[in-house]
């Protein structure tokens, strides 16, 4: 387990679970362009290409700070320049933790690593207080369905030809299961992670079918150096038996960088543009 992490998943062998840092980060400034939409009964955002096409098409699987979040507007808003329709669905039906939070239990790495005890011994109580009974009321029984009711509503709009979904943090974890055998008509065609919290390792590895990329931070505090090298190994073990993965880890970044990094530091920058570029790249190759 992960320090100051909480095991919430439904199985596997290690769940590495959530901490102060799923409520840390910066809101990207600008305006998102896309549009709202109501889509299989959930909120949706979408972004869509220039030329309209849903051909392949995005599904984002939001943090706990939901689809609102101005920062995964944005990055939407790249996908469908890149060429992508891109849907980010309110998975959390109406009850994703307010923005307000992003900054009230850990500050950017250099801070947080000046914190004493007490600081993140408050800050870890302060999260358990806040994320306990929210991820109980958004567990994978209860929020799989949701999503896997999305994608195939995804599925079946015309014109969809290749599907993937991309996670972050508590949505990390579901774009990994996407990516497991399951019924066609919700099945993706390729699945990124970045950062994922609350992974059973191997649990949530092993039925991996689908392509899969993760992006980890070396300073995340919810997959250590050990979980890491686990899940490195477990995917390449399965690319011995075809399977398409890889893992990029993102020197000092922390748990939430890929969608919440701090743009004003030249290496958090530089670390999310990579991010956005891994996925991209990612979807164009499997998506194609």
């Amino acid at each position: 387990m992960a320090t100051g992490g909480q095991d919430l998943t439904d199985g596997g062998n290690i769940g590495v679970g959530m901490s102060s840092c799923c409520l840390s980060g910066k809101v990207k400034e600008g305006k998102p362009t896309g549009i709202e939409k109501t889509i299989a009964g959930l909120n949706t955002y979408v972004a869509e290409p220039e030329n309209g096409s849903k051909e392949k098409s995005i599904v984002f699987l939001v943090d706990i700070f939901g689809w609102t979040f101005p920062n995964v507007r944005l990055l939407a808003d790249s996908y469908a320049k890149a060429g992508f329709t891109a849907y980010i669905p309110d998975v959390h039906q109406n009850d994703s933790l307010p923005i307000e939070f992003l900054q009230d239990v850990e500050p950017p790495l250099p801070v947080r690593e000046s914190q004493s005890v007490v600081q993140k011994t408050a800050a870890t109580a302060k999260v358990g207080a806040t994320l306990g009974p929210w991820l109980l009321n958004h567990r994978e029984a209860v929020s799989k369905p949701v999503i896997d009711g999305f994608i195939r509503e995804v599925r079946k709009t015309p014109g969809t030809d290749k599907v993937g979904v991309i996670g972050f943090c508590w949505g990390g974890r579901y774009a990994i299961l996407a990516a497991h055998a399951t019924d066609p008509a919700v099945a993706v065609d390729a699945a990124y992670a970045c950062h994922p919290s609350l992974v059973a390792i191997p649990g949530d590895f092993e039925p991996v079918v689908k392509p899969l990329s993760l992006a980890l931070g070396d300073k995340d505090s919810l997959l250590g150096e050990k979980e890491v090298q686990q899940i490195q190994e477990l995917l390449q073990s399965k690319r011995d038996e075809g399977l398409q993965s890889e893992v990029k880890v993102y020197e000092d970044q922390v748990h939430g960088f890929a969608l919440r990094g701090d743009w004003s530091s030249e290496k958090d920058k530089k670390a999310m543009d990579e991010a956005e570029k891994q996925g991209i790249e990612w979807f164009k190759r499997f998506l194609a």
